[in-house]
Parts: structure tokens; C-alpha cells; sequence
């Protein structure tokens, strides 16, 4: 089998696309010898945050000198970034292996596994084959029944926090959603929530209890940020002083405060990590499109928010950075997320903005969106597209010595930055 003959399979329309349950990963995983089963993990759920704070705990851990799984949703570029090792994607030629591997064990199977678990279970194949210390394992949606829950026992259980985000799947309450991410909860692990919502917290923590396990909280009173601009950030925590961060956005050192409790926990369950390790592992963490700076001139800023809160902690950045400053934004939404709260936030920073219509059957059209971020007093241009978008947004930040914040799905990452290359760079 070739790379490309293997992302077809995956890929192939053959694979539903959501149908809950654990059977058929457990079944699929039981074939091929429970390769999960030799592993140790921590496991990650939440609404917001989950990638930025599994780069920078797999970072903090490579530093220390384990040799980190990161399975991670979705990618970016190419679809090996779902799954690597310190640092590295599965290779073209590993991934082809497994799946030609897995292929004939997920075909044989009665009720045939979906996308997503047929992708997690080569990712657990090839985690094992690369005899990882301990993977850094995303949940994909959810939580209870997410195929990343066949784990027995991890090491630590975070949930980095609660927001009302797929709806239709996880429920329509903060309490709904809350019990659906608690399932990641095992007997007597640990559990890391860095969420701040209180009937959210009520709900984790009394899964917890009932599990025998303790809940750790973050305590962001304790966050002190010394210093943060578009070069980064310094700040304090607890005891540890002037930590310094690369990633971008004002909620980046909240998520960083999170890996600095799952350190600890850690290292009280025997892992071994000085504090350098942690220095050195938290200043060199990347993950892309997460307020990032993908152009200098004109000043142009990528952030994948894409519902209400994700949105709120980028305008809140925005404030930070840009002060009093207004900016651009380039912009389009699905018709299912809550457009309008979406507007009314960017309002608060935003003058102009160009819109588009995302390449998604549930898109709420350029035109549409247009007019909603007009009724909130922004200037809004609705565009054809992409590279029509970037044009005038960027000539806009020219002209008026701002940025182009471009905001939505991650999935326009990939279309976007070529984009920017051809015009600016």
C-alpha cells in the first residue's frame, strides 16, 4: 500500500462520519492486540484549549527527556500531523505500513469502525511501535464516547475547560456537555480541570468523586503576566517566575498555567522533570494557527477561533496587543455556530471586515454575514473568496497601520496561507 493509497482508504466514503459508541474501537484495537494497552497516557478533553496545551505539555516532557506520543485533531497541512513523535510526524511510509496492517482487520469487522476510529486505533498501532515513554492523547469530540476512551488507566485526566460547542452531538447545557467530557474520568486518576465555569466544575468534580479520583483546579489568581507582546510572553506562576512563552494569545499563558499543574501532578505519580526541562519545553512549543503571525507587512494574524468563547479570548487578545487600535478582520461562519454573539464580540475591535463562504455545506454565505457584522456597526465587504478577502483586508491594514485578523475554522489555514505568500510575501 502507498501514502496516497492509504489516505484514501481512511478517507474513503465507505466510513461513517459520527456514530457514537466503543465497541467497534475496543473491537478493532482487541484484533490487533490492544497495542494501547503497553502505552501510558494523558488524556485531554475540553472545548478550547486541548491543542495548545497538549504542544506545549509534549513539549515540556520531550525536554525532559521521554520520548512523547501527540495525537492530535484535526491537522493543519497534511494528515501525518495527527500523530507524532517528539516533535516529528508519522512518516509517509510508517503510516502506509499500519494501514495496510489495520486494513484487513477493520474490513473483516461486522460493524465497521469510522474515520476517526479507524485513525486513532493505527495511531495507537504506531505509538506502540515506536515504544513511546507516554502519549499526550486528544479526545476528537466529547469525551464518554470518544474512541480515545479505551484507555484503561492514565496517568492524568485533564479537561481544560467547558463551552457550549457541538451542540447537536454533546448536548445543548454547559452540564450536558460537562458529563460528556467528565467520561474521560478512570478510577482513581487524578483530574486536571482548568475551566472556570462553576456548574461545570460541579458536574466534573462529582464525577470524580464517584470515581475515587481527586480534581485539581487551576488557580489563575495565581497568573501574573510581567510582560506580553506580539514577541511572546513572560509571567509568573505560583512559584515559578518569568516563564517565558512563544505562542501567541492572551490565553496562552492560562493554558500554560494548566501544564504547569499537570507537571506537578506528574511528577508527584514519578515522572522526573527539573525545572528547565519545563523552561526549556514551554519557550519552544509551537502550534500553529493559534493567533499566529503569518504575515509582518502588512501585519496579518491567524487565530482558528470558531465559536462564541474561542472567539471572545481572541478579541480579548486583540485588546491587549493592539490596545485602543481597531483592526481588520477576515472572516466566515457556519450557519450552526452563534453568528450573531460572534458579530457582536468583533464589534468590540474590529472596523472592517471581509467576508467569505467557508467551503462547507452549513456556511452561512459572505452576504449573509456581511450583513449581520454591518448591524453591529461594523464596515463589512462580502467577497468571493479567499484570495479577494486577503487583497483588500491586507491593503486595508496598509493603508491604516493595523492588522488582518483572519478568524474561523482551522480548516482555511491551509488555504489561506498560500494566499498570503502569493500576495505579500
Amino acid at each position: 500500500m502507498t501514502y496516497d493509497e492509504a489516505l484514501e482508504y481512511i478517507h474513503g466514503i465507505s466510513w461513517t462520519f459520527c456514530k457514537p459508541g466503543l465497541e467497534r474501537t475496543r473491537e478493532l484495537c482487541e484484533r490487533l492486540g490492544n497495542p494501547q494497552k503497553s502505552l501510558k497516557f494523558v488524556h485531554v478533553a475540553g472545548t478550547n484549549g486541548k491543542g495548545s496545551f497538549c504542544s506545549m505539555l509534549s513539549s515540556v516532557l520531550c525536554s525532559a527527556g521521554y520520548r512523547v506520543g501527540l495525537y492530535t485533531s484535526p491537522y493543519i497541512y497534511r494528515f501525518n500531523e495527527r500523530m507524532r513523535v517528539n516533535g516529528e510526524d508519522i512518516s509517509d511510509t510508517q503510516l502506509a505500513e499500519i494501514t495496510e496492517y489495520v486494513k484487513p482487520i477493520a474490513d473483516s469487522m461486522t460493524d465497521r469502525p469510522t474515520e476517526f476510529e479507524l485513525i486513532t486505533a493505527i495511531a495507537f498501532e504506531f505509538f506502540k511501535r515506536q515504544r513511546c515513554d507516554v502519549v499526550v492523547l486528544e479526545c476528537g469530540m466529547g469525551g464518554r464516547l470518544d474512541s480515545t476512551n479505551i484507555i484503561d488507566t492514565p496517568d492524568l485526566s485533564v479537561i481544560t475547560g467547558i463551552s457550549l460547542d457541538h451542540t447537536a452531538f454533546l448536548g445543548d447545557t454547559v452540564e450536558k456537555i460537562a458529563k460528556e467530557k467528565a467520561g474521560i474520568i478512570k478510577q482513581g486518576v487524578p483530574v486536571l480541570f482548568g475551566g472556570e465555569d462553576e456548574s461545570a466544575a460541579r458536574v466534573i468534580s462529582e464525577a470524580a468523586n464517584e470515581s475515587g479520583s481527586v480534581t485539581i483546579f487551576a488557580d489563575y489568581s495565581k497568573l501574573k503576566i510581567k510582560k506580553t507582546d506580539l514577541g511572546g510572553t513572560f509571567f509568573d506562576y505560583k512559584g515559578l517566575q518569568n516563564v517565558d512563552i512563544s505562542l501567541l494569545g492572551l490565553y496562552q499563558p492560562r493554558n500554560a498555567a494548566l501544564v504547569l499543574e499537570a507537571i506537578s501532578i506528574l511528577k508527584s505519580r514519578g515522572y522526573v522533570i527539573d525545572e528547565a526541562a519545563v523552561r526549556e519545553g514551554l519557550k519552544n512549543a509551537r502550534w500553529k494557527a493559534r493567533f499566529e503571525i503569518i504575515c509582518r507587512e502588512p501585519l496579518i494574524i491567524f487565530d482558528g477561533a470558531h465559536n462564541p468563547e474561542g472567539i471572545r479570548a481572541a478579541v480579548d487578545s486583540i485588546k491587549t496587543y493592539f490596545e485602543d487600535k481597531k483592526v481588520a478582520i477576515l472572516t466566515g461562519v457556519l450557519k450552526d455556530k452563534d453568528y450573531e454573539e460572534i458579530a457582536k464580540t468583533l464589534a468590540e475591535v474590529a472596523d472592517a471586515a471581509f467576508t467569505i463562504t467557508p467551503d462547507n455545506p452549513r456556511a452561512l454565505t459572505a452576504e449573509e454575514y456581511r450583513d449581520t457584522l454591518e448591524g453591529c456597526g461594523i464596515e463589512a465587504v462580502a467577497t468571493s473568496g479567499i484570495g479577494e478577502a486577503l487583497r483588500a483586508g491586507g491593503e486595508y491594514a496598509r493603508k491604516n497601520g493595523t492588522a488582518l485578523c483572519c478568524l474561523g475554522s482551522l480548516y482555511t489555514y491551509v488555504d489561506i496561507l498560500p494566499k498570503v505568500r502569493e500576495l505579500f510575501l
